[in-house]
């Protein structure tokens, strides 16, 4: 390349830079801004996943331990630390199920409905409104019951909440629409999954009819 040549290419440079450099500075900087951005936020979800984690391993423990007080007061640091985390989800979930066996009926229904207003899986959402009408069909709370089993469920839930649905039904006395929903269960439950469906056929044959 000749003198000239060389001198026209940087005066070329010098001319695309004073039009174009100030923009192509702010995108290198928003470039660098967005991929730090995106690595911290992969580093917190981290951390927070791996702390949830060994909360949710305390929590095990206190359930295992049979103490309701540590499981009260661990199940509260999860949902108020590490709320968004599928750890806090589970959490709840085993709560409800200890408080349920020790007859606190109560704290299980703390802990399932706290499960259905944040859980952010559609699945332990479906899987606390089980669990949760199940209690309030030994309340006595049809209604309640069945209110919060009228919402479309998932796919791999229709079966099982139409069984559950059946069940308050059949306590309230609603033979017939009890019967229905006995035999919508049959319908979507797994062929494979013998014992639900014997169960549910026994249901079913207990109604006559």
């Amino acid at each position: 390349m000749s003198y000239h040549d060389e001198q026209e290419s940087i005066e070329s440079v010098k001319a695309w830079w004073a039009k174009w450099g100030n923009a192509t500075t702010w995108i290198v900087l928003v470039a660098l801004v967005v991929a730090a951005g995106y690595n911290g936020w992969n580093f917190w979800q981290r951390r927070q996943a791996a702390e949830a984690s060994v909360l949710y391993d305390h929590l095990q423990q206190a359930v295992n331990g049979n103490d309701q007080a540590l499981v009260s007061r661990v199940a509260a640091d999860m949902e108020d630390k590490f709320g968004g985390t599928a750890y806090a989800q589970m959490g709840a979930l085993a709560a409800a199920k200890s408080f349920y066996a020790a007859g606190n009926a109560a704290g299980a229904k703390a802990q399932l409905q706290w499960t259905i207003d944040h859980a952010k899986d559609d699945e332990y959402k479906q899987i606390a409104k089980l669990r949760l009408a199940l209690v309030l069909l030994d309340e006595k709370n049809y209604d309640a019951g069945l209110k919060l089993l009228a919402d479309a469920p998932l796919d791999a839930f229709k079966g099982v909440i139409a069984d559950r649905r059946g069940d308050l039904l059949a306590a309230q006395g609603k033979r017939d629409d009890a019967r229905a929903s006995y035999k919508l269960a049959l319908d979507t439950l797994p062929a494979n999954d013998t014992s639900a469906r014997q169960l549910v056929q026994f249901k079913l044959d207990a109604l006559g009819g």
